[in-house]
């Protein structure tokens, strides 16, 4: 298929290029750099050179290119992930997803595009008991920012899967890890915890969902291939509360333990979306991305790691974290 990407350049767009191009898909990557654009051009992909703050400049590129899939990953988050960063990128996140996201959107329906693709997020579930699921409500009663990043995902994908004439898919990604991350041995997050700067919060029960951005790749072209309009949640199988992934991580990076600070320690010291992050979160399940993208993700490899490193089969973590395979 030929497939028009938006946002080839982050922490999933270059996985998701070079998974797109090693299943031989003809690809146009949008970016406003003619540097980048030469990049592009030295890997095989024909670059569409637009701001994609340019409504009539963006509509030019996406027809000119005349995809069958477009797909829509445009982010714009710091390399640190610390409550000063993430809120000072917020404002300008926020408007690249509405408004640029608005911009590809409406190219995509001008250019008679097929099916459409957009980034989406898994973690702000309401909480609740269980695994969170397609059908289950967003959390627009959280702590500030998740609250408002709630609203901007409801907004982002009923535009999309209401849409008339697209074939509409949103992929809610669990927590990336692996290269290009925060959450990597070199990233933003592991030097916190070396530190200890990255603390659990009250009991530690927020339960994370996970997905390695290489899966996260591999889920995004097989639903370009073969899904079906509407959201999909795309993440390992094994959600994990923090008081169990977080020593574990610590351990993997041959860190200290985390450090364990009370909820009232961390809304005065780190806000409340720590405290909902830290105590509040809901897991996933994906069992519907298993069943109809043939989603296989692999688990979380510092816990598999470490419990092989010590001999046993991992007991708690284990539970948690399954059999260990790669999906390669």
């Amino acid at each position: 298929m030929k497939i028009f990407v938006a946002g080839g350049t982050g922490a999933i767009g270059r996985p998701l290029i070079a998974e797109l191009l090693a299943k031989g898909h003809a690809l146009v990557a949008l970016t406003r750099s003619p540097e980048k654009a030469q990049a592009l051009v030295e890997q095989g992909i024909e670059p569409a050179i637009a701001d994609v703050f340019n409504t009539e400049a963006v509509k030019a590129v996406v027809n000119r290119a005349q995809p069958e899939v477009v797909i829509e990953q445009l982010t714009a988050l710091p390399r640190t992930y610390t409550r000063e960063s993430m809120s000072a990128a917020a404002a300008f996140n926020t408007r690249l997803r509405l408004e640029g996201g608005a911009n590809v959107l409406a190219a995509a329906q001008a250019a008679g595009v097929r099916r459409y693709l957009r980034q989406s997020i898994a973690f702000w579930a309401v909480p609740g008991p269980g695994l969170a699921d397609e059908e289950t409500p967003l959390a627009f009663d959280a702590s500030p920012a998740v609250a408002a990043d709630a609203r901007v995902v409801t907004e982002l994908e009923q535009r999309l899967l209401e849409h008339p004439n697209l074939e509409g898919i949103a992929l809610r990604y669990g927590f990336f890890y692996g290269p290009g991350t925060w959450f990597t041995p070199d990233g933003d997050v592991a030097q916190q915890v070396r530190q200890q700067q990255f603390p659990i919060v009250g009991n530690g029960a927020g339960v994370w969902s996970w997905l390695h951005i290489e899966d996260a790749a591999i889920a995004t072209v097989a639903a370009a291939e073969q899904g079906n309009p509407g959201i999909y949640l795309i993440a390992n199988d094994h959600p994990v509360a923090v008081r169990a992934w977080l020593p574990a991580f610590a351990q993997w990076l041959n860190a200290p333990p985390p450090p364990q600070i009370s909820v009232e320690e961390a809304l005065k010291a780190r806000g409340a979306d720590a405290v909902y992050y830290g105590t509040q979160m809901r897991g996933v399940s994906n069992a519907k991305a298993k069943r109809e993208l043939n989603m296989q993700p692999r688990p979380l490899e510092w816990i598999v790691d470490t419990a092989v490193a010590h001999g046993r089969d991992g007991g708690e973590d284990r539970r948690h974290c399954g059999t260990a395979r790669d999906r390669r």
